[in-house]
């Protein structure tokens, strides 16, 4: 292809998070389908929507109230409802959800669906941070690597939110040859860094990028405002679309597939890297805060710097 038209959803959450985790769902999707329907009447190809799009970022609760969220990709309603949108519209989807496997192992993630409704697989959040939110009382790390899905329009990759701070995964899907990759997010801080960090991916690893964030307030918890200023960047890091902050909005942009060749011919990063010369990446070792030496996170011993 020689241009892919792209598009993403951006969101406030529609009802109290004081309903049940169905009642919430229910009202969501019922507020994003006038929304596909226009980006499929938009010519739309690609549509992604933001982290866990179904439900509040409910990670900062910590209640139990919402492993009652999760769902199956191959049997819930979420995933079943967005196979009849793409097998209608001709259009691949890829929707963010809380995901409950058939061993009732919890993930966040991400199920990608062809453009003829078929589910090509699963992306599942690798880094799970515990920071200013107990995500890790709701997920297990992703355990499928960083896949490439061969879609109906293009080489997709997928990254979920805190991944994106983590160079190696970007990377991983560039060398599986990926042209574009999306990152599904629910972020309230570090707008600086938001606008920052994505495009520098895009150049690093010559592929397209979109950041998808939420919108609004979501009370009662106290995490901050989710800025939205969801964007595409293309593989020269520019933005090339980017939404506002505060109101639910379909953003489109057309991908010109032929910056991957040049980017890709004008700076060689990838035949040019010397995986030789990164052992440090696998040793499992870290540097230390505030120190030189390295420590062993095995064993948490300081070993020989040198």
């Amino acid at each position: 292809m020689k241009k892919l038209c792209a598009g993403v959803i951006q969101m406030a959450l529609k009802t109290e998070t004081s309903r049940t985790p169905d009642e919430i769902r229910r009202q969501m999707l019922k507020a994003y389908a006038p929304l596909i329907e226009r980006a499929a009447s938009n010519g739309v190809q690609v549509l992604c929507f933001q982290e866990l799009f179904n439900q509040p970022f409910f990670c900062a609760s910590g209640e139990e109230k919402w492993f009652a969220a999760a769902e199956s990709i191959a049997r819930g309603p979420t995933i079943r409802l967005m196979q009849d949108y793409a097998r209608q519209f001709a259009m691949v989807i890829v929707a963010p959800i809380y995901e409950k496997t058939d061993r009732g192992q919890l993930f966040n993630s991400a199920a990608v669906i062809d453009a003829d409704g078929k589910h090509l697989g699963t992306y599942r959040k690798v880094h799970i941070p515990e920071v200013t939110c107990s995500e890790k009382f709701y997920f297990e790390s992703g355990n499928n690597g960083f896949p490439v899905f061969e879609t109906a329009y293009c080489r997709l990759g997928v990254y979920i939110c805190y991944d994106r701070h983590f160079p190696e995964g970007w990377r991983v899907m560039a060398i599986k040859g990926a042209d574009y990759v999306v990152n599904p997010s629910s972020t309230p801080s570090s707008q600086a860094t938001w606008k920052i960090e994505q495009p520098a991916q895009a150049i690093a690893n010559s592929f397209f990028v979109a950041a998808i964030n939420r919108v609004g307030i979501e009370k009662p918890w106290d995490i901050g405002r989710f800025y939205g200023s969801s964007y595409f960047a293309n593989p020269k890091g520019a933005i090339i679309a980017e939404a506002g902050e505060f109101e639910d909005e379909l953003l489109i942009a057309d991908l010109d597939f032929g910056l991957l060749t040049e980017t890709r011919e004008m700076f060689q990063f990838l035949r040019e890297r010397r995986p030789e010369e990164y052992q440090a990446l696998i040793a499992n070792k870290v540097v230390s805060c505030g120190t030189a030496s390295l420590i062993d996170r095995r064993g948490g011993r300081p070993t020989d710097s040198h």
